[in-house]
């Protein structure tokens, strides 16, 4: 059975109620749903009606562009045509109710045929958009669906798989036979394989459901990579390649980004590196790329000398259960998921993943990603220390608005190390609302957010502060890597009290919190 068709619904608005009588009838006898409102009520009653179709006759109306416009903006969002009702013989007004962003124009005097014919049209295509946008949503509920059983799949059979496989540790430290232990390495190294398929089809569904989250946290760069090094070391020395690292010096040792999934694409493409390497070496690169406002691009490549993949066959990479030929599947194994995996969480990481390789001379696999800069353990302790001697002993209630979760966590933690209060905003509109319902001792506000900037967040709390006629305006100030003198000017001109450069450490924020709270 088709899907029943709910009741056209027609909203009209006019000034001149008469002038609409004829075509009102005609509508009503089309068994079209007719509902008569004034502009004001049009524009409140645009989703609540849920008209497919809005019908607005307003001649010689005066100061009503902004209501139009209001109108025009609701019913476009929610995808609903409106029809402007202008006189046949005037020309510039069909042009210009085009241009405001009119969907049509129904011409006055109405022709009964042609009036009808343009109000089935644009039922028509509204119907389309619904159709369309139905189907739309019920592929995407599809999807999430299969990507949920999948997932719901693979937790249910790893579960049991992880038994297989502890057992089978276990009853290797039991006296065996020769025959017996070789039967068993056979189940341990196909329970390996097994574990691995199901873990690949896993991280795919997750990322997949959009359920893969990233934690930004301050770590030892080099020490993850050296611990994938170590990890995967003992299966290089079994088919007795050499296996190691060289990291760029100009790389900062502590960064602040997600250690688990770096390591989950280098593992994967070191695992990937050793399994197609039958003798030489496998080598992991870490270089810096670029190096920017406390930020910096780290590149990482993984070069083997082993089978190599033709041109035609690196086309087939990166993509869902795709390996490049039969052969290898039946040699090597594995579900052709790895790469794909690593595409994905490297894009999510705001980098790129490559290859370059030629058949039987190696590949070389890269990516990058992006890294905030952060104190090594010696330089936090000193901050820390300078910072503390500095600040007053006051606890500080700090309202801080910043959209990226780095700076967020990195200029939050440091605070609170300092005995502070902190409150989060994401974005300047938030910050102004919190502003609003709290007392705040201090605020720092990034320059660039969405939604609303710094400065026009800054104005607004101005503002606020002067209708509340407080003779105490709360200090701000502004976070950001732009350190021209004309910027500067602007932040103090919006009402800021001064300004601190990014990248900045807690001893370069205690220095300036002391100084605006001093003046």
């Amino acid at each position: 059975m088709g899907r029943k068709k709910r009741p056209v619904k027609i909203l009209i608005s006019s000034n001149v109620p008469d002038d609409l009588e004829p075509i009102t009838d005609w509508l009503l006898a089309e068994n079209y749903c007719v509902s008569h409102v004034d502009l004001l009520k049009a524009i409140a009653r645009v989703r609540e009606f849920k008209s497919d179709l809005i019908i607005l006759n307003i001649p010689g109306a005066k100061n009503v562009d902004d209501l139009v416009k209001k109108l025009l903006e609701k019913s476009h969002s929610a995808k609903i045509p409106v029809l402007l009702v202008v006189d046949r013989s005037n020309l510039n007004d069909q042009i210009s109710a085009i241009e405001q962003g009119f969907d049509d124009c129904l011409l006055k005097p109405f022709a009964k045929p042609e009036f009808l014919s343009r109000i089935r049209l644009h039922i028509a295509l509204r119907r389309k958009d619904e159709d369309l946008k139905m189907v739309k949503e019920a592929g995407e509920a599809a999807a999430r669906a299969k990507t949920l059983l999948l997932a719901n799949m693979s937790h249910e059979i790893r579960t049991p798989m992880n038994g297989i496989v502890g057992m089978v540790d276990i009853l290797k430290e039991t006296r065996l036979t020769k025959r017996q232990r070789e039967y068993l390495d056979i189940i341990d190294l196909s329970g390996e394989n097994l574990l691995m398929i199901i873990n690949d089809i896993l991280d795919f569904s997750k990322i997949e459901a959009g359920q893969i989250s990233f934690e930004p946290i301050r770590f030892n760069l080099r020490n993850e990579v050296n611990e994938v090094v170590k990890l995967l070391k003992y299966k290089a020395e079994q088919k007795m390649l050499r296996f190691g690292v060289e990291f760029d010096s100009k790389v900062s040792e502590w960064v602040i980004g997600d250690p688990l999934r770096l390591k989950q694409v280098l593992i994967n493409l070191c695992n990937n590196a050793i399994k197609f390497t039958q003798s030489g070496s496998v080598r992991v690169l870490v270089k810096l790329s670029k190096k920017t406002h406390g930020v910096e691009v780290v590149k990482f490549e993984v070069i083997d000398t082993g089978i190599g993949i033709s041109p035609e066959n690196q086309r087939k990479l990166f993509k869902t259960f795709s390996q490049v030929d039969a052969s290898i599947s039946r040699k090597y194994g594995g579900t052709g998921l790895g790469l794909a995996i690593c595409k994905r969480l490297v894009k999510l990481m705001n980098g790129r993943i490559s290859v370059e390789s030629a058949e039987g001379l190696g590949s070389r696999f890269y990516f990058t990603t992006s890294f905030e800069i952060a104190l090594s353990d010696s330089k936090l302790e000193k901050d820390l220390v300078s910072a503390r001697e500095l600040m007053p002993q006051k606890v500080l209630k700090i309202l801080l608005a910043e959209d990226n979760i780095i700076n967020q966590k990195v200029a939050a933690i440091g605070l609170k190390k300092l005995g502070h209060e902190v409150v989060l905003a994401i974005n300047g509109l938030n910050a102004f609302e919190k502003f609003k319902h709290n007392t705040f001792d201090v605020v720092l506000m990034d320059i660039h957010m969405p939604e609303m900037d710094g400065v026009e967040a800054t104005r607004l709390i101005r503002e606020y502060e002067k209708t509340k006629n407080s003779n105490h305006r709360v200090p701000i100030i502004a976070m950001t890597a732009n350190n021209l003198k004309s910027d500067k000017e602007k932040f103090i001109l919006a009402g800021m009290n001064d300004y601190l450069g990014k990248p900045f450490n807690l001893t370069d924020l205690v220095r300036v919190l002391n100084r605006v709270l001093s003046e």
